[in-house]
């Protein structure tokens, strides 16, 4: 049974978490547990943790982040920065959109928000491993870049503010509004603008399920005040809102659209990123599905073009959803099949397999706090070479924030009793031939992507199992 405490207390030890992380375990969290000090795992999991988003390949290193080739250059194979970036070995993440957030208030004290920089690089091995780390944006001589030469401290410590940036950039950003609020957008659009007997209503509809339902229960129970943000994350309060809207100031269509942000960040060709692997073959799956429908549907682009119902449709999206911003790259209109497949193609997959991709690993990557700290009690270092053990105690999150956050994590990605997988239509929307008929060579097409994620995570490990088709659902509905 676990001990009374205080719910502002510091943990007393690494051993003192493991008594509460032990209440609910997976095979993963257990080996999360096991490997989150480990660079390469620190590196395995922009491609295959929960936020695989993020991570792009750097041709040349930023200026508010100074790094040389003198500090780097042991930990590389060629012993030159440059050359591993003109070989694409080298990467980039960048937490910038946290700079200036006001940080929570949790249990009377203030929190605190990194907007770190992290360089990766990408060994002969192919394993992609923190090199260099600042935890602040601006280049200054109390704002240290860490190095895996440094002392041990220092080192996890720099690696547990990153990780820290990375679960609130991820909650905020990644999960609830590239998925959750972007279906919301999808969902009001398709019930406001299409009649019944639409094309459009009858495709989307059984991808909506449930979203308006679980986003107002996020709202009040996750966001609210008083909610899980505001108990246990450093972005609780006023900071959660300035970084939705930081974000979605920011946000555009290429990004949404796999096949592109893929290309964008230059992660074609790195090794081991299952995300980019079985979300490419889903990409196409679906695409080739919407298109077959697209086709019996709208013989010609002048069909699109005077579709008035489906006009109204992307005007809403884009005026009400995306604020009219032209640099979001979000149509306003659609004058090709083609442009409408892609889009269409965009919604299904966010709602349903992106989402997926996002949501479903959150406990096994965030069950083990120290991994995943949802808040940070102490400001960023600002010198190298005086952390200990005891530090890292008194900066990661109190007992109350961890238990918090456990609980949602837990709750977010249990399976719902009238789980629907993606490609399965129970309601019967279409009933002529050529549409039942390509929704069967929809199934297959994702029934065979499946046997080949399941052929592949034989032979890998840890596995990849976030897009395995008997654990994407239809909607977002969780």
């Amino acid at each position: 049974m676990l001990e009374c405490c205080d719910c502002s207390d510091t943990w007393k030890s690494m051993e003192h978490i493991e008594k509460y992380f032990n209440v609910f375990k997976a095979d993963m969290s257990a080996c999360v547990h096991d490997h989150w000090k480990e660079d390469d795992f620190f590196g395995y999991q922009y491609l295959n943790g929960t936020n695989p988003v993020l991570i792009k390949q750097c041709k040349q290193i930023p200026a508010n982040f100074p790094v040389t080739n003198h500090m780097v250059s042991g930990f590389l194979e060629s012993n030159s920065l440059q050359e591993e970036m003109e070989k694409g070995n080298i990467f980039l993440v960048d937490y910038q959109l946290l700079e200036d957030v006001p940080a929570n208030t949790i249990n009377g004290h203030t929190q605190y928000i990194p907007a770190p920089l992290c360089l990766l690089y990408k060994d002969p091995h192919n394993k992609l491993k923190p090199i260099a780390i600042q935890l602040k944006q601006t280049e200054d001589l109390e704002n240290p870049i860490f190095l895996p030469s440094d002392n041990e401290e220092d080192w996890l410590l720099a690696k547990i503010y990153v990780r820290s940036a990375d679960f609130n950039y991820f909650e905020l950003v990644t999960h609830l509004l590239r998925t959750h609020l972007m279906a919301e957008v999808f969902c009001m659009a398709t019930f406001r603008e299409l009649p019944s007997v639409h094309l459009l209503c009858k495709l989307l509809t059984p991808h909506m399920r449930y979203t308006l339902q679980i986003n107002i229960m996020a709202r009040n129970q996750l966001l609210g005040p008083g909610g899980i943000f505001d108990k246990g994350f450093s972005t609780g309060g006023k900071g959660k809102i300035i970084v939705l809207q930081k974000a979605q100031a920011s946000l555009t269509y290429s990004s949404l659209c796999l096949p592109e942000d893929i290309t964008a960040r230059g992660l074609q060709d790195i090794p081991g990123y299952y995300y980019r692997d079985d979300g490419l073959k889903l990409w196409a799956a679906i695409s080739g599905f919407v298109k077959g429908l697209l086709h019996h549907y709208y013989p010609n682009d002048s069909d699109v073009c005077e579709d008035t119902e489906l006009q109204s449709w992307i005007k809403a999206i884009f005026f009400e959803g995306f604020q009219g911003r032209i640099e979001s790259g979000i149509p306003d209109s659609f004058s090709t099949v083609n442009d409408l497949n892609k889009f269409l193609t965009m919604v299904l997959f966010t709602c349903s397999a992106q989402h997926n991709a996002v949501n479903n690993g959150q406990f096994d990557f965030c069950a083990w706090m120290p991994n995943a700290c949802p808040t940070l009690r102490h400001p960023p270092p600002t010198k190298k070479g005086e952390t200990t053990r005891a530090d890292i105690l008194e900066s990661i999150a109190d007992i109350s924030s961890t238990v918090s956050c456990l609980a949602a994590v837990w709750l977010l990605t249990r399976p719902s009793s009238d789980f629907v997988k993606l490609g399965c239509y129970p309601e019967k929307r279409f009933t002529e031939k050529e549409p039942t008929d390509l929704i069967s060579e929809f199934q297959k097409a994702l029934d065979t992507i499946d046997n080949e994620i399941v052929l592949r995570n034989e032979g890998i490990e840890p596995e990849f199992t976030c897009m395995c088709l008997s654990l994407i659902e239809n909607s977002v509905a969780i």
